[in-house]
């Protein structure tokens, strides 16, 4: 699902929400997300899941076409772990899937 399919869905669920305010919506929670971890704080949304940040410490690679020894600087990046709930949601609706499929 991509961002559009999103701003569409809730668009469709809400029929008192435009296309316009649904896209406000979307873009609003996602800002509102990423300046949360980039001050450092933990995201949690209970029942889907939480959302850090990972610190990857400074090291040594190599650069694949010439062998040579190349320095990577330190870097944070977003982690997401899902919740109990979703992980049996999707494993359950999954295997609902595969065995209508099977059939």
């Amino acid at each position: 699902m991509t961002r559009s399919d999103l701003v569409e869905e809730l668009a469709a669920r809400f029929a008192q929400l435009t296309q316009r305010d649904a896209e406000y919506a979307v873009k609003t929670i996602l800002d509102a997300m990423s300046d949360a971890l980039v001050r450092g704080h933990r995201i949690e949304i209970r029942g889907f899941g939480s959302f850090s940040v990972n610190r990857r410490p400074p090291r040594m690679g190599r650069n694949p076409r010439s062998g040579e020894a190349v320095h990577i600087p330190e870097k944070r990046v977003p982690h997401f772990k899902p919740g109990k709930a979703l992980r049996e949601t999707v494993d359950q609706r999954t295997a609902e899937l595969q065995g209508v499929q099977a059939q």
